[in-house]
């Protein structure tokens, strides 16, 4: 282990006198176990390809006969790569001299990392140029995506490396291809503000193409503010005269929320609505919606420039313009729009308003669980947002008048949780589950988690009739029996410290003796076990230090101090940071039945078939 350790830093420091002196004189059997092995998931080569250090490179390789097609973990810009092979880790660092020796050595030019990403690739998406040539001379494939469908050119594209797209358009690029989510090299352009990059792929016949989300790359630019890109792609005889004005608008309602300048905002608006009434005898005028909407404090879209010259001053009626606006354009499946809701909510929240933020937020929320997946990462990030709000409302916000949060509030979101994870759980029973989709299944069961215990704080002031419909909805959230990670239940997170891990910011704190309490009164069962044959007890055992309250209340309800996990240890071996004898007496949770079954399994004495089935399992526990 000592001799890895330094073996990895003389690498990844370019020592390679260092290196010699461990290696040199070592058998062929120990250097090739040192140079292979993996520290922080990366091998010796991959550091040396990372960081630049040529010598150090050439002596793994032709001295030490190293694997130049081994893979590892790199860092990059605070993004770990996973499967990452050398040629691709000094692609991406921009080490043309050890490039060029990696494929010298046949180094694979198009061997990829775990999300199919090439070394040209990854030439590309920082500037590499010269990199970008050599690997084309020595056959890269220029069209190979990363599982996201995203190409070189794209990449390029969207970092605005000019020299490298007109390289790769020459080569024969494919102008127009799509990735996963339909969008093409026009789209980065215009995500990415690249104005000569984009007239250099119209050269080459690009088309306005739409993506998943109906976007095309004129309204991409739009709602990433780039108005110069707008005001070129509206003059060209490819963009009708409704494109024009919804690419104006929603540049607009861009002007509002993200460079937050009311007056350039308006003249925009102001242009489309020229162009709007440019034809008196065909006017475009603006779809009204079916019903006013209460989060937007039931606004309406202004019609006339008389209208449009009013908004100005008025600031609040701006901002619910440009939410409106993009609603409209965009549509409730666009992550924009309940982005920028949820961002309006959340300026309310910072001024202490927290009804405003409340209301837009559970607007955005229902706009999401009515379009999206119920897994989606974006519906559980407002779940996450409410709970991170809830939990500063009833801490630090607490004893501040008007009282800022109830009963209401919280069940409201908890109800929605609840059903989306119900949703969730039917999905994931229909179709092959994926790691991804018991992640997300798991990380919505633990927000809900923070939102029970946060409910356990308003305890005390909920009435008989509240008290009885939040414990209905617990209980059908245990009935149901959800499964997170490991095979934890509820109340397997509930007595685990690592359910505290939920977002940046603190909600609740785990484990929790109040939630695990409302579980089981509701029915939870305390000795469920998970994939590992570990019961909530031997969860709350293993936390350092122990919260005894947890454990006691377990305990009191009938949980086994002397169950077995698959290791064969017992909650009573796994407590840490004080003795068992600290927490409670052992011998008051410890029966006559339990010793008889402990000693059945210890001798090895055959039982079953010769006891009652429901005497098995409590043996087998044992």
């Amino acid at each position: 282990m000592e001799y890895r350790s330094v073996v990895y830093n003389a690498a990844r420091d370019g020592k390679l006198n260092r290196l010699k002196i461990f290696l040199d004189h070592k058998s062929k059997e120990e250097v090739a176990k040192l140079v292979h092995a993996k520290t922080n998931g990366a091998t010796p080569l991959i550091m040396a390809c990372r960081n630049g250090h040529q010598d150090v490179v050439k002596y793994l390789i032709n001295t030490c006969k190293v694997d130049n097609e081994q893979v590892g973990s790199v860092t990059f810009d605070g993004e770990t790569i996973e499967g990452a092979p050398p040629l691709w880790c000094a692609a991406a660092a921009g080490h043309l001299q050890i490039v060029e020796h990696l494929v010298e050595k046949n180094a694979g030019v198009n061997k990829t990392t775990f999300t199919n990403s090439t070394p040209l690739r990854a030439a590309c998406f920082d500037g590499h140029f010269e990199i970008v040539k050599f690997l084309v001379e020595h056959k890269a494939n220029i069209e190979i995506a990363n599982r996201h469908g995203h190409t070189c050119l794209m990449i390029s594209c969207y970092k605005g490396h000019k020299e490298i797209a007109q390289y790769l358009l020459e080569l024969g690029a494919d102008v127009n291809r799509k990735s996963v989510k339909g969008n093409t090299a026009l789209h980065d352009c215009a995500e990415s503000g690249s104005l000569d990059i984009m007239k250099l792929l119209l050269k080459y016949n690009a088309t306005m193409e739409k993506d998943a989300y109906g976007m095309t790359p004129l309204l991409a630019a739009s709602v990433a503010g780039f108005s110069k890109i707008v005001e070129f792609l509206i003059t060209r005889p490819i963009c009708d005269k409704q494109e024009t004005i919804n690419a104006l608008e929603l540049l607009g309602a861009t002007y509002v929320d993200k460079k937050r300048d009311m007056l350039g905002a308006i003249e925009f608006w102001r242009q489309a609505m020229e162009v709007r009434f440019s034809d008196v005898n065909n006017p475009l005028p603006k779809p009204r919606l079916k019903s006013d909407i209460a989060a937007y404090e039931n606004a309406r879209e202004v019609t006339s420039l008389d209208q449009l010259d009013d908004l100005i001053s008025d600031p609040d009626d701006m901002r619910m313009q440009a939410l409106l606006v993009r609603e409209r354009i965009l549509g409730p499946a666009h992550p924009d729009t309940s982005y920028y809701i949820r961002y309006r909510g959340a300026l309310y929240a910072d001024m202490g308003n927290f009804d405003r933020c409340i209301m837009l937020w559970m607007y955005a929320l229902d706009m999401q669980q009515n379009v999206l997946d119920p897994l989606s990462p974006m519906t559980q990030s407002s779940f996450l947002s409410f709970a991170e709000l809830f939990s500063f409302m009833t801490t630090e916000w607490r004893n501040r008048p008007p009282h800022p949060v109830g009963f209401t509030d919280i069940m409201a979101v908890l109800l929605r949780a609840v059903n989306e994870l119900e949703k969730g759980r039917d999905q994931l029973n229909k179709v092959a589950v994926s790691e991804r989709d018991t992640s997300h299944f798991n990380r919505l069961l633990v927000i809900i988690m923070h939102l029970l215990c946060l409910m356990c704080r308003l305890k005390k002031e909920m009435d008989r009739e509240n008290d009885h419909t939040f414990k209905e909805l617990v209980y059908r959230l245990v009935r149901m029996e959800p499964r997170g990670s490991k095979g934890f239940t509820p109340l397997h997170l509930a007595c685990s410290r690592e359910t505290t891990n939920v977002g940046r910011y603190p909600v609740c704190s785990f484990p929790s003796a109040d939630v695990s309490q409302l579980l089981i009164e509701v029915g939870a069962n305390v000795d469920a076990v998970d994939v590992e044959r570990n019961s909530p007890l031997h969860i709350a055992s293993s936390n350092r230090p122990c919260k005894s309250e947890v454990i006691r209340t377990l305990l009191k309800k009938g949980a086994h101090l002397d169950a077995c996990n698959l290791d064969r240890k017992t909650p009573m071996q796994l407590i840490r940071g004080m003795s068992i004898n600290d927490i409670v007496s052992p011998l008051n949770f410890l029966t006559l039945q339990c010793l008889a079954a402990r000693k059945i399994v210890k001798c090895s004495i055959p039982y079953k078939g010769h006891i009652p089935s429901k005497l098995e399992s409590f043996i087998e526990m044992h």
